[in-house]
Protein backbone atom coordinates (compact mmCIF):
# COMPACT_ATOMS: atom_id res chain seq x y z
CA UNK A 1 0.00 0.00 0.00
CA UNK A 2 1.41 3.50 -1.01
CA UNK A 3 1.98 5.63 1.73
CA UNK A 4 -0.20 8.07 0.42
CA UNK A 5 -3.21 6.45 0.39
CA UNK A 6 -2.55 5.54 4.24
CA UNK A 7 -2.08 9.00 4.74
CA UNK A 8 -5.39 9.91 2.98
CA UNK A 9 -7.50 7.73 5.24
CA UNK A 10 -5.80 9.26 8.47
CA UNK A 11 -6.44 12.71 7.12
CA UNK A 12 -10.10 11.43 6.70
CA UNK A 13 -10.21 9.78 10.14
CA UNK A 14 -8.62 13.17 12.06
CA UNK A 15 -11.23 15.45 10.32
CA UNK A 16 -13.27 13.13 11.68
CA UNK A 17 -15.29 12.41 8.27
CA UNK A 18 -15.84 8.78 6.79
CA UNK A 19 -13.48 6.79 5.23
CA UNK A 20 -14.91 5.99 1.89
CA UNK A 21 -13.28 5.11 -1.51
CA UNK A 22 -15.77 8.49 -3.07
CA UNK A 23 -13.55 10.57 0.04
CA UNK A 24 -10.15 8.81 -0.32
CA UNK A 25 -10.39 9.66 -4.08
CA UNK A 26 -11.36 13.21 -3.76
CA UNK A 27 -8.66 13.40 -0.89
CA UNK A 28 -6.20 11.68 -3.75
CA UNK A 29 -7.06 13.87 -6.46
CA UNK A 30 -6.60 16.89 -4.43
CA UNK A 31 -3.24 16.28 -3.65
CA UNK A 32 -2.49 15.46 -7.26
CA UNK A 33 -2.08 12.10 -7.12
CA UNK A 34 -3.19 9.74 -9.79
CA UNK A 35 -5.99 7.27 -8.15
CA UNK A 36 -5.21 3.46 -8.20
CA UNK A 37 -9.42 1.96 -7.87
CA UNK A 38 -7.70 -1.27 -6.74
CA UNK A 39 -5.79 0.62 -3.96
CA UNK A 40 -8.84 2.57 -3.01
CA UNK A 41 -11.10 -0.56 -2.17
CA UNK A 42 -8.29 -2.02 -0.37
CA UNK A 43 -7.66 0.75 1.70
CA UNK A 44 -11.20 1.40 2.58
CA UNK A 45 -11.89 -2.62 3.65
CA UNK A 46 -8.72 -3.11 5.44
CA UNK A 47 -9.62 0.40 7.34
CA UNK A 48 -12.91 -0.60 8.17
CA UNK A 49 -12.22 -3.49 10.89
CA UNK A 50 -9.60 -1.45 12.47
CA UNK A 51 -10.08 1.16 15.67
CA UNK A 52 -8.01 3.79 14.16
CA UNK A 53 -7.41 5.67 17.33
CA UNK A 54 -6.41 2.59 19.21
CA UNK A 55 -3.78 1.70 16.36
CA UNK A 56 -2.15 5.11 16.35
CA UNK A 57 -1.96 4.99 20.62
CA UNK A 58 -0.23 1.92 20.06
CA UNK A 59 1.85 2.37 17.13
CA UNK A 60 3.12 5.48 19.10
CA UNK A 61 5.34 4.12 22.01
CA UNK A 62 6.81 7.11 23.73
CA UNK A 63 10.50 7.04 23.14
CA UNK A 64 12.96 8.00 25.28
CA UNK A 65 14.42 11.45 24.15
CA UNK A 66 17.65 12.69 24.72
CA UNK A 67 17.47 15.93 26.80
CA UNK A 68 17.34 18.87 25.21
CA UNK A 69 19.90 20.77 27.57
CA UNK A 70 22.80 18.85 28.79
CA UNK A 71 23.02 18.75 32.94
CA UNK A 72 24.81 20.76 34.18
CA UNK A 73 27.91 20.25 36.43
CA UNK A 74 29.64 21.02 39.37
CA UNK A 75 32.22 23.76 39.30
CA UNK A 76 35.65 21.77 39.28
CA UNK A 77 34.66 18.58 38.06
CA UNK A 78 35.21 17.45 34.65
CA UNK A 79 32.86 16.24 32.25
CA UNK A 80 32.05 12.89 31.48
CA UNK A 81 34.44 10.80 28.77
CA UNK A 82 32.25 10.61 26.03
CA UNK A 83 31.25 6.65 25.17
CA UNK A 84 33.33 4.10 22.84
CA UNK A 85 32.98 3.73 19.60
CA UNK A 86 31.80 0.35 20.15
CA UNK A 87 28.42 1.82 22.26
CA UNK A 88 26.97 4.69 20.30
CA UNK A 89 27.23 1.88 17.47
CA UNK A 90 25.04 -0.34 19.78
CA UNK A 91 23.14 2.24 20.57
CA UNK A 92 22.18 3.29 16.87
CA UNK A 93 21.45 -0.31 16.10
CA UNK A 94 19.08 -0.12 18.86
CA UNK A 95 17.25 2.60 17.33
CA UNK A 96 17.29 1.16 13.50
CA UNK A 97 15.81 -1.63 15.54
CA UNK A 98 12.67 0.10 17.50
CA UNK A 99 12.30 2.50 14.08
CA UNK A 100 11.93 -0.74 12.30
CA UNK A 101 9.45 -2.50 14.66
CA UNK A 102 7.36 0.59 14.29
CA UNK A 103 7.13 0.34 10.56
CA UNK A 104 6.56 -3.15 10.85
CA UNK A 105 4.06 -2.38 13.63
CA UNK A 106 2.29 -0.14 10.78
CA UNK A 107 2.46 -2.29 7.77
CA UNK A 108 1.18 -4.87 9.47
CA UNK A 109 -1.33 -2.41 10.86
CA UNK A 110 -2.44 -1.09 7.12
CA UNK A 111 -1.33 -4.07 4.94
Amino acid sequence: MKIEYIYAGLLLHNAKQPITEENIKKVLQAAGIEVDEVRVKALVAALSEVNIDEAIKTAALPVAAAPAVAPATAPGTAPAAEKPAEEKKEEEKKEEASEESVAEGLSALFG
